[in-house]
């Protein structure tokens, strides 16, 4: 009982700092179906997984009414295990990867929410497009390809450092793409922010974060 009234004291904790127009997706990785059950019942809906054989493993067991977003790195011969219950994708980060969705959504007669990943930290080990990649990409997708998506906004991961207005200066840089790409065509998702910087997201127009730790605990 102690842990379940831990992770909702966490959870609330959480809740509170988010103002309303924010969207708070619950990274849920590693954790067991019963825990996100509990945060499930305290009223969550939207969840993050970063495996596909995890996620797709957690969505034959929990409700059927939760929004599953694939944040972590998508390989192509993966997503046709997905493609057929996943709300959103967060994690685009290649062409094969874009083509690859709108082909599997395709299959089943399906739109695949998706947002393009923008490499915006300074660190080799992080996923994302180039800023030109993007331009090019969403340039295409408002020209018409891509019909079995709908690009609903960007995802970025800021560099892990102390340095706050690292953070910011490359918070504010997807900001200022996001609003770049939405005079071209509406964007509603600027998706940034997790656990440790979450704040300073917000502070720089993020209206989506991926809160793990922060709710389930360390690990």
């Amino acid at each position: 009982m102690q842990e379940i009234t831990g992770l909702q004291g966490r959870y609330n904790d959480v809740i509170k700092t988010l103002p309303e127009n924010v969207q708070l997706v619950a990274v849920s990785k590693t954790h067991e179906s019963n825990t996100i059950k509990q945060v499930y019942d305290l009223g969550q809906r939207v969840f993050g997984e970063n495996k596909v054989q995890e996620l797709v493993e957690k969505y034959d067991v929990l409700p059927k009414d939760i929004q599953w977003h694939l944040i972590g790195h998508l390989q192509t011969n993966k997503v046709k295990y997905i493609a057929e219950f996943i709300n959103t994708i967060q994690s685009v980060d290649s062409r094969k990867i874009l083509q690859e969705i709108n082909k599997q959504a395709e299959k089943y007669n399906r739109t695949i929410n998706i947002l393009l990943q923008v490499k915006i930290a300074e660190e080799e080990t992080k996923y994302g497009l180039e800023i030109h990649e993007v331009k090019e990409l969403f340039q295409e997708y408002v020209a018409g390809n891509f019909k079995n998506v709908k690009v609903l906004g960007l995802m970025g991961m800021a560099t892990f450092t102390d340095d706050h207005r690292q953070v910011e200066k490359e918070f504010t840089m997807l900001n200022n793409l996001f609003e770049q790409l939405s005079r071209q065509q509406p964007l509603s998702i600027l998706s940034m922010g997790m656990s440790n910087d979450y704040e300073v997201a917000i502070g720089c127009g993020a209206n989506s974060v991926r809160i793990g730790s922060a709710i389930f605990g360390q690990r």
